[in-house]
């Protein structure tokens, strides 16, 4: 099964962090980063997606899975 993330945040350290810390654990940066600005601060975002083993099905608790594979 193919897992898809979107990470988003300030655009800090924090974040880049956050997605250097998921690209080291095998997700694969999918797409170009996204910005935008609510006014006070740039928010960013950034998908992310990773393989996994598991079959996907309807009734797969996809919370349980990504926090496995995170």
């Amino acid at each position: 099964m193919k897992l898809y993330r979107y990470l988003t945040g300030a655009d800090d350290s924090a974040f880049c962090a956050r997605v250097s810390k998921a690209l080291n654990r095998g997700w694969i940066l999918h797409g170009a980063p996204t910005m935008t600005f609510n006014g006070s601060q740039v928010i960013v975002g950034q998908v992310i997606c990773k393989e996994t083993d598991e079959e996907f099905n309807e009734d797969t608790d996809m919370i349980t899975v990504l926090k496995v594979a995170s």
